[in-house]
């Protein structure tokens, strides 16, 4: 009321000088144009302007005054917290302006209000996605199969290692590329890779028919084309859409070849076990028919079924020796043992069959006492087992060398049992060790089962931490040999 009241008086008063400027020109006008009069009526009309400009700058400083008052008061009400009370309430009229204008702050604040909460929210459901997100990698990374899971455009969204060294790409830089472009085919590798992401591809159009799915893959990886058996399966959300795919690649390369050396230990064993019991069984048999009709001839009879007892005794000792050793389930009674005495003790058993063809056993042992930690049994059916292998494969008038030395170097006794014998073709070289394989060229030279160098590698290799030594050259003979270390 006081700006309303303020307004009329200076308008008020604007108007009454005006009347009484228009007057006192009107009289002039009446009467003669006197110096005087004129300047009488110069005064009037001046004084008149001075309050009309008087009387709009005081409006106009009311005015402003006034705005300022209302503002203030509107942001204090407008700001209150909780609404608190109008101060406006006794200006009557600002407040049909203002009350729309505070409906509207608080709408806004409202949504303020939700806004901040949904943010609070999201940022704890991102915090628990980045948890989850860093637990499956982790979980990934402990997998030691390799794992590919790709999103509905079959761009990769996690990996481990495994797949990452398989197909070669950087597992930190392959996050949301396409699976096409990360199980590209190297050259020389084949069609694997890219029938795998092919395969991907057509999972994720065709999850409605089905939603797993195995197959073979030939991949290279370390050098060498690997066998890996792979389940593909779909991922479907809580709203039964599809969300990606999980590719699961196990290795099972090894697994074929251990399948395959089972059986083809069965197979040898088999037909290694048939020979001595053949010959044991065609003899007994001679026996009870009564063909052995002389003493002689039965001797003979018996000699041959012991000795063929006697060979069936040994392979099925050295296969359950081998067995045991892979197994983890021999009793190994280590203790330090003089291998000079262990040496000479090899030669005078093996010295009549040298003799029986005329080989010269040359003994080169050292007479220096060293000793080694070791199962003197073991150690002793491995230098037997190579001093009779290099009798049986050298020819008649030949030479058996035997050395022992130690190398203070390394620290190790070393044995070398080197033959003028038959030789080793290069190809066979790296089959030497593996069981029942025995050299094409040289079987018609003695018997065996093949085995005998296994149990000797086992023997020195797994159980007592040594290293064999073979050198051979075809038409010049063979050095095989083994360095154990030498005890403390």
């Amino acid at each position: 009321m006081r700006v309303a009241e303020a307004r009329i008086t200076i308008v008020l008063l604007t108007a009454i000088t005006v009347v009484v400027g228009a007057t006192y020109w009107l009289a002039a006008r009446n009467e003669a144009h006197t110096p005087l009069t004129i300047a009488r009526g110069a005064g009037v009309v001046g004084g008149a302007a001075a309050c009309v400009a008087l009387g709009i700058a005081a409006l106009h400083q009311e005015v402003r005054r006034h705005r300022r008052r209302a503002l203030e008061l509107a942001r204090q009400w407008i700001l209150a917290p909780g609404g608190g009370s109008n101060p406006l309430a006794k200006d009557k009229e600002l407040t049909p302006f203002l009350t729309p204008l505070r409906q509207r702050v608080d709408e806004l604040t409202a949504k303020a209000d939700t806004l901040q909460v949904q943010k609070k929210n999201l940022e704890i459901q991102l915090r628990l996605a980045d948890a989850q997100r860093r637990q499956s990698q982790i979980m990934l990374q402990g997998i030691s199969d390799a794992v590919l899971i790709t999103d509905g455009f079959d761009e990769l969204l996690l990996a481990n290692p495994a797949a990452a060294s398989i197909f070669g790409f950087d597992l930190a830089a392959a996050t949301k590329k396409p699976i096409s472009v990360l199980l590209a085919d190297k050259p020389g590798s084949g069609d694997g890779a890219s029938r795998l992401a092919a395969d991907i591809s057509d999972m994720r159009q065709n999850h409605a028919r089905t939603n797993r799915r195995t197959a073979e893959y030939q991949l290279e990886y370390d050098g060498k084309l690997r066998t890996f058996s792979v389940t593909l399966t779909c991922v479907i959300d809580n709203t039964d859409q599809f969300a990606g795919v999980v590719a699961m690649l196990h290795d099972r390369t090894r697994e074929d070849e251990i399948s395959k050396m089972k059986t083809d230990f069965v197979s040898h064993v088999s037909h290694e076990l048939r020979t001595p019991l053949s010959s044991i069984k065609a003899y007994a048999e001679l026996l009870v028919d009564g063909e052995a009709t002389d003493d002689k001839t039965r001797s003979e009879f018996y000699h041959i079924i012991q000795a063929e007892a006697d060979r069936l005794s040994r392979l099925i000792d050295n296969i359950l020796n081998i067995s045991r050793i892979e197994s983890g389930m021999t009793r190994v009674h280590k203790k330090p043992v003089a291998l000079n005495g262990l040496l000479k003790q090899v030669l005078e058993v093996a010295m009549p069959s040298a003799r029986d063809k005329q080989i010269t056993m040359v003994d080169q042992v050292s007479p220096v006492f060293f000793s080694v930690d070791a199962d003197r049994d073991m150690i002793y059916q491995a230098a037997l087992n190579l001093v009779s292998n290099a009798i049986k494969y050298t020819p008649t008038g030949g030479t058996v060398r035997v050395t022992l030395a130690a190398d203070d170097v390394t620290n190790e006794l070393t044995v070398l049992v080197t033959d003028t014998g038959v030789g080793i073709p290069p190809d066979a070289m790296k089959h030497l060790f593996e069981k029942f394989f025995r050299v094409e060229q040289n079987k018609n030279m003695a018997k065996g089962s093949g085995l005998g160098l296994n149990l000797t590698r086992q023997i020195i290799e797994a159980i007592h931490k040594g290293r064999m030594i073979v050198q051979s050259e075809v038409g010049k003979g063979s050095t095989f040999g083994f360095a154990l270390p030498i005890a403390a």
